[in-house]
């Protein structure tokens, strides 16, 4: 395995991650004010808007935000610059006409949105102000797969940072001001800032080169992305559906205060794993595009990035395994109790999620669309039956248990897939570091269900071991001297006894 590809891997998740570090601690912010000024109910409220909004994104959206990705990265390492300026000029004009469209239907279709979805048409106004960031989004898409398609790393973690920062203190300002009537300039901020500084950073590009294209060119160019982009959109609005259905079953059957407790862990568990998935989709997917021809440097490249995912994603999911009542109180209040049995559930999915990812990025990078609407579309059947038929039986910790059993399905499912497509296969180091942080996680859950503060102790233990490992490690794989060559040589010591 090459040392540069995993000082490429570390390079990206260190700035991406650094951004999403900031965004944590945003979001965390955000959150605790939020649960305080609102309570449950008001988190759960927050959490449909956001589910609305980001499934109207999606359809309106068209998928151009993982097809645009990959045809601008595409382009750019075979079209030269001509090609990149005639994807960069299609997407442009496609995406501001699906963003004014969305926007529009949007709000035309609000009331009924408001009764169908809120079961509250009283809310309509609120719902109609949400065309607002359906709009935005689509357009910040478009920002995204022109700068990720271009690896332009540190510009996407500025819009990052800036995006959690700006959208955070204005969440809370909001809040803070006007109580419960700022909760739709609170899930708006978002999307605003993160199209005002997308904007900023595209602007600052080279403009496209050579002449400017013919409308019938474009056009084609555009309907080549919408193929692919719709194989995309569907999958994604099938997951998006998916999960706006989990939160209106929840709601419906068990209340808005389970739907509370259901939002609280789940905005913990999209949150924290985002400096290694965000990565990913960054510089990981770009690369692997670009790679996906020849069959060995692209299994080589996927099981680095399972490796590297897993070296970083396991202390912190262990750690948080034993901590998650204490997690669940620093972050909201003593009233979202509940929700640690969700996300102690959702930690343990965490794990096959985190190894499914970079198996799932094979079918995109090689543009398979059917087949990624077929995978996507079975893992969210799976997450919305056991919700359904859960709910009845274990209440509202059906919906961590789901979540467990949809990458359990899933990951087995990608893994042939990936097989199949590049004769993919886990190396032994990734299988190895695989059962250490299943076994890991499973010892610390076995533990603080018996104890609390033996599982805090148990996890903190184990956590701190794997932080070390991972340390070694990656400092013999991305060859490092002085101190961390140093704990490289003790490592490679420890394994050969």
């Amino acid at each position: 395995m090459s040392k540069s590809s995993y000082r490429t891997m570390l390079r990206s998740s260190s700035i991406i991650g650094g951004a999403s570090v900031v965004n944590i601690l945003a979001s965390l912010v955000k959150m605790k004010i939020a649960a305080v000024l609102l309570g449950p109910a008001g988190v759960g409220l927050v959490g449909l808007y956001q589910s609305l909004m980001q499934t109207a994104g999606s359809v309106a959206g068209l998928g151009l935000t993982n097809s645009g990705t990959r045809q601008i990265a595409a382009a750019s390492a075979d079209g030269g610059a001509a090609e990149v300026g005639r994807v960069r000029r299609a997407l442009f004009w496609g995406t501001l006409a699906q963003a004014i469209l969305g926007a529009a239907l949007f709000w035309l279709a609000s009331g009924w949105i408001a009764t169908r979805f809120v079961a509250d048409p009283e809310r309509a106004a609120q719902v109609a102000w949400l065309s607002l960031g359906v709009g935005l989004s689509v357009a910040a898409g478009a920002q995204s797969a022109l700068l990720i398609g271009l690896r332009r790393i540190g510009d996407i973690a500025r819009v990052q940072v800036g995006s959690g920062s700006g959208g955070a203190v204005l969440g809370v300002a909001a809040l803070w001001l006007w109580g419960e009537d700022g909760l739709i300039a609170m899930v708006l901020a978002a999307p605003v800032v993160t199209f005002l500084l997308g904007h900023l950073y595209v602007s600052r590009l080279e403009r496209p080169s050579g002449p400017s294209d013919p409308l019938p060119l474009l056009a084609r160019e555009w309907s080549a992305m919408a193929r692919l982009g719709f194989a995309f959109m569907m999958s994604g609005l099938i997951a998006m559906a998916g999960f706006l259905a989990v939160r209106v079953l929840v709601q419906r059957e068990l209340g808005a205060e389970a739907l509370g407790q259901f939002q609280a862990a789940w905005a913990i568990g999209m949150t924290y794993l985002g400096f290694v998935l965000g990565a990913m989709g960054t510089d990981y997917y770009p690369r692997l595009t670009a790679a996906i021809g020849d069959r060995a440097a692209a299994v080589r490249l996927v099981n680095e990035q399972t490796e590297v995912a897993l070296l970083l994603c396991g202390p912190v999911i262990v750690a948080m395994l034993g901590c998650a009542p204490w997690v669940i109180r620093l972050l909201y209040t003593a009233e979202f109790g509940p929700a640690v049995e969700i996300l102690r559930w959702q930690l343990l999915g965490d794990i096959f999620k985190v190894m499914s990812w970079p198996l799932g990025f094979i079918i995109l990078a090689a543009g398979a669309g059917k087949t990624f609407i077929v995978t996507e579309s079975l893992g969210i059947c799976v997450f919305v039956l056991g919700v359904y038929f859960g709910l009845p039986l274990i209440g509202v910790t059906a919906t961590g248990v789901a979540f467990l059993a949809l990458y359990v399905v899933h990951l087995p499912l990608v893994w042939w897939l990936g097989r199949r497509q590049i004769g993919f296969c886990w190396t032994r180091a990734v299988r190895v570091q695989a059962i250490a942080v299943i076994g890991a996680a499973v010892a610390v859950d076995s533990a603080a269900r018996w104890s609390e503060p033996l599982g805090a102790v148990l996890g903190m233990v184990l956590a701190l071991g794997m932080a070390f490992w991972t340390v070694m490690r990656l400092s013999e794989k991305t060859g490092a001297g002085g101190r961390l060559g140093r704990m490289a040589a003790l490592g490679e010591r420890v394994r050969n006894g």
